[in-house]
């Protein structure tokens, strides 16, 4: 399979030949392989820009992952307790656990700029900020967002010029650059998918860009 770029952090829970693991998997600045095993199944929560786990810095997690030991299908080990393997049904009250149990934080300024607020602190900080809170720059966001709606567009069948000034790339060269790098696939190769390495979950975008 092929993994397309994404800018947020997950937690990873997967099963495959009977035996459970599960790892937090950090922000992937550019499309790269993803090896599945055949008939495992997975699940996993997606995290909002600007969260983050303290005890595992969001540097550590930029396109690699941290194996989380000793997990059954019952349950998992974090920060020396034990919890029920979330679900479906209960993935919005494990996520607030971890909130008020402080695994995860944060950081105020990242929602707000998204949000369109123009926080008083000066740019340098802001940008320092972002990078701390999320691993990557409001830049390298900004384009891993834009890929991602520009690949949805082109398996709607939108014409690779519409897509170019709808989303305000400088070209069709430029637009397949950034299909090539943040999708790992030509605008020619996302309108006739290959079944034989299909991408990862590819969505519109619903959280706001930074500007």
């Amino acid at each position: 399979m092929k993994s397309i770029a994404a800018s947020h952090w997950e937690l990873v829970f997967w099963e495959h030949d009977g035996q459970v693991q599960a790892a937090v998997l950090g922000p992937e600045p550019r499309a790269c392989p993803a090896p599945v095993p055949k008939d495992a199944t997975f699940f996993g929560i997606s995290f909002a820009l600007g969260t983050s786990m303290p005890h595992v810095p969001i540097s550590r997690l930029v396109g690699g992952s941290v194996e989380i030991p000793d997990v059954t299908r019952r349950s998992v080990w974090l920060k020396g307790s034990a919890w029920h393997v979330p679900d479906y049904d209960n993935a919005e009250a494990f996520v607030r656990r971890m909130v008020r149990e402080g695994i995860v934080d944060c950081d105020p300024i990242v929602p707000a700029v998204l949000g369109g607020a123009a926080p008083d602190v000066s740019e340098r900080t802001l940008q320092r900020r972002f990078v701390a809170a999320t691993g990557l720059t409001r830049g390298a966001i900004r384009q891993i967002h834009r890929a991602r709606e520009a690949a949805v567009l082109i398996q709607e069948r939108v014409p690779a010029q519409d897509v170019v000034h709808q989303l305000g790339y400088f070209d069709q060269p430029h637009l397949a650059r950034s299909l090539t790098r943040f999708i790992g696939r030509t605008a020619t190769q996302l309108s006739a998918p290959d079944r034989a390495e299909p991408l990862s979950l590819l969505y519109k975008p619903t959280s706001p860009v930074p500007a």
